[in-house]
């Protein structure tokens, strides 16, 4: 078992204050396979305190000082990749392809996109034409907090690190206890491309201990935090005492609409798409929208790809989906089979229980629900786990009306080959992003959504943004 328990605090691996011991559990042995300690407010005080002390330096450095840690940081992630991707498998259970392809690759990504964003990103530039004199310029926020999930770990933390890098900002980053070995090892990153002492800090915990304290500490300028929107609300309140900005990238649950002229791939993908990572993802296709007379064909070609969806052990090659992530996240999915069950909903795939021939771990069987109704719970609640609800629409204004009927907005999708129809609906679903035919947002897209999936545009240049300050400057001299 690993043994991680120190802190990354103003440049050096620290001991905790007191200590917590908290064991991070094998979603695929349902056993301990690393054990961290969970910080107090004296390790939140130190981390803050490294931050704020190194704050007026690192933004004083030149963007491209800072950009050029950056592409260090990129170079030694690129150097230790398989070490990234085998330290998520273990600590989510994403089965090793998936780690290596998506999970850490995830982090190089955004990294390389960030990167380019910072060289075409102008840090002071006049207003406009007409208003000479006149300048806005660009600058960090301060102090930030980063409160980062499980769910896709290099994700989330390079979306939220690397731009508080570029713009100027020191920070603590607390990532969720349930996964923080892969973050742990991104800090050996940091430290090994020789970022200055205290302008990046690492301190594990907990939402309600080091989450909390962050969230109101006054010397901390902005939170962001991905997460559940129940977990978002309570962080907008805390940092409402102190005027935070608050980032919020938080919980979805999208709808895919099916129209009967699809692509003959589109349910399939659809699909696929619903249960990758085994159904934990915050923009997972989980509504999906059938025009009925393509109902009956589109739950063949459902229930057909759930069937020859595999499960299996997160160590073993090829492709497959594996566990959730612990018990309570197996249970509430249990549960929400189990409410799709009893309010009527037609089970065609899967169903309660873990797959044949695994007896053990926090498996899930790929599960599919059709002729649901927009009542059910299952059409209502994030489940958060490898499950799909299909109803089917009638028209065009019926589809739009039921995609939008959630407060969650966060991505849409929906399968046609009807240009007008695609511009039609590209502006009129609600949510922070829309996707076509399978198609990708483009490297550098903003992610984020509206409503309660949170506030946050994470991504390329409007990442950077959400870490700076405008200021607007009158009387500038050439």
């Amino acid at each position: 078992m690993l043994t991680k328990r120190e802190f990354y605090i103003d440049g050096q691996w620290v001991a905790p204050a007191a200590a917590r011991d908290y064991h991070v559990i094998n979603p695929a042995t349902e056993e301990p396979c690393a054990v961290i300690s969970l910080g107090d407010r004296a390790d939140t005080e130190a981390a803050v305190a490294a931050a704020k002390a190194a704050l007026p330096g690192w933004r004083a450095t030149d963007p491209a000082v800072r950009l050029g840690y950056v592409e260090k940081i990129l170079e030694i992630y690129q150097a230790r990749y398989e070490e990234m991707a085998q330290a998520m498998s273990l600590e989510m259970g994403a089965p090793i392809k998936l780690a290596r392809e998506d999970q850490a690759g995830a982090g190089t990504w955004h990294i390389s996109n960030f990167i380019k964003a910072a060289k075409e990103f102008e840090w002071i530039h006049p207003l406009g034409d007409g208003t000479p004199g006149a300048m806005i310029a660009y600058e960090p926020i301060g102090v930030v907090g980063l409160i980062t999930p499980w769910n896709w770990p290099m994700n989330q933390v390079t979306l939220k690190v690397i731009p508080a890098l570029i713009a100027g900002c020191t920070m603590v980053l607390k990532p969720s206890e349930e996964a923080p070995l892969s973050s742990l090892l991104f800090a050996e990153f940091v430290a090994e491309a020789g970022v200055p002492a205290g302008v990046f800090n690492l301190v594990n915990g907990d939402g309600l201990g080091v989450g909390s304290q962050l969230s109101h500490h006054p010397d901390i300028a902005m939170i962001s935090f991905t997460g559940s929107t129940r977990a978002g609300k309570a962080i907008s309140l805390a940092a409402a005492e102190t005027l935070k900005r608050v980032c919020l990238e938080l919980g979805g649950k999208g709808a895919n609409l099916v129209f009967a002229d699809c692509d003959e791939k589109a349910v399939k993908r659809g699909v696929r798409h619903m249960f990758e990572n085994s159904g934990q993802s915050c923009n997972a296709p989980s509504r999906m929208l059938v025009e009925r007379s393509y109902y009956e064909t589109a739950l063949e070609i459902a229930a057909a790809t759930a069937a020859e969806t595999r499960v299996g052990p997160p160590d073993e090659e090829g492709r497959h989906i594996g566990p959730v992530i612990n018990k309570s996240q197996f249970d509430k999915i249990q549960g929400l089979i189990e409410s799709g069950i009893k309010e009527g909903a037609r089970l065609i795939a899967g169903g309660l229980g873990r797959p044949e021939g695994l007896n053990k771990g926090y498996y899930v069987r790929p599960t599919i629900f059709a002729d649901c109704t927009p009542e059910m719970t299952i059409m209502r609640e994030e489940i958060f786990g490898p499950v799909l609800s299909i109803m089917p629409f009638d028209t065009e204004e019926e589809a739009l009306a039921l995609a939008n009927d959630t407060p969650y907005g966060l991505t849409n999708y929906a399968q046609t080959q009807d240009p007008a129809r695609i511009r039609r609906l590209a502006r009129a679903l609600n949510a922070g992003m829309v996707q076509i035919n399978g198609q990708s947002r483009g490297a550098g897209a903003p992610f984020g959504g509206v409503g309660a999936s949170g506030l946050a545009r994470e991504g390329g240049r409007w990442g950077i943004e959400e870490f700076c300050t405008v200021k607007s400057i009158g009387g500038w001299a050439d």
